[in-house]
């Protein structure tokens, strides 16, 4: 690692926070940390870390609170939660939020490192890609995370904006629905195909002409979607 990223850990079990805290070090991290959602919320606006680990139930404001908040106020560094939680609900609300992986309690540190050294990569990837994407009526500003049509902004979930840049990444290929899934949120998603599906329909009302004959985000029968300039 060329240079320290810095990590935020945000946990109020004192035991689980010194235990990230003093594995991330030895792994080569900076790191700093909050025990509450509001100090945490603070330190992800001004402490300008690299990546956040974000535990959901906190004192003072919710993991998913702190999320949505860092995300409006315009953050875009990855943020990981952490739960003790398994329901699949719960897990694509935090994805909603804004986060880019989840991790369930009981956790290895092993696993947990390597979460975190692939989403860092993974936000390097984007950061070294295209500056944006144009398809129909359509740009995409992959810095100001922008999507305009016809001269006017459309609204975009965060899920939907990453799904779509991947599709723009990855224009002309055939990609499976599997792929997609974990590419765009990591191999510990737990949402279905029709999760995918539906996230898919959504973008499609938003980018094509006709959200039924689409001619940009095709179905690929038998294997998942190709994205078609």
């Amino acid at each position: 690692m060329s240079e320290k990223k810095r990590v935020l850990v945000v946990e109020d079990e004192k035991a689980i926070k010194l235990g990230l805290e003093e594995n991330l070090k030895f792994a080569g991290y900076e790191v700093i940390s909050a025990e509450d959602g509001p100090e945490g919320l603070r330190l992800g606006q001004t402490a300008r870390p690299d990546l956040i680990l974000l535990d959901i139930m906190l004192p003072g404001m919710s993991g998913y609170d702190v999320c949505r908040k860092l995300r409006d106020s315009g953050a875009q560094m990855p943020i990981i939660m952490l739960t003790a939680r398994q329901d699949e609900f719960d897990k694509l609300h935090g994805f909603e939020m804004g986060a880019d992986d989840y991790v369930t309690k009981p956790f290895s540190v092993k696993e947990l490192l390597a979460r975190v050294h692939a989403v860092l990569l993974r936000g390097r990837a984007r950061e070294e890609g295209p500056r944006e994407f144009l398809f129909g009526d359509c740009r995409l500003d992959m810095v100001s995370r922008i999507l305009t049509r016809g001269g006017g902004e459309v609204t975009l979930t965060r899920t939907e904006f990453d799904l779509l840049a991947y599709f723009c990444r990855n224009t002309g290929k055939a990609l499976s629905r599997d792929l997609v899934m974990n590419d765009v949120w990591g191999t510990e998603y737990y949402g279905t195909q029709r999760s995918l599906d539906s996230f898919v329909a959504n973008l499609r009302a938003k980018i094509e002409r006709d959200a039924h004959e689409p001619k940009h985000i095709m179905t690929v029968h038998g294997v998942g979607y190709k994205f078609v300039v």
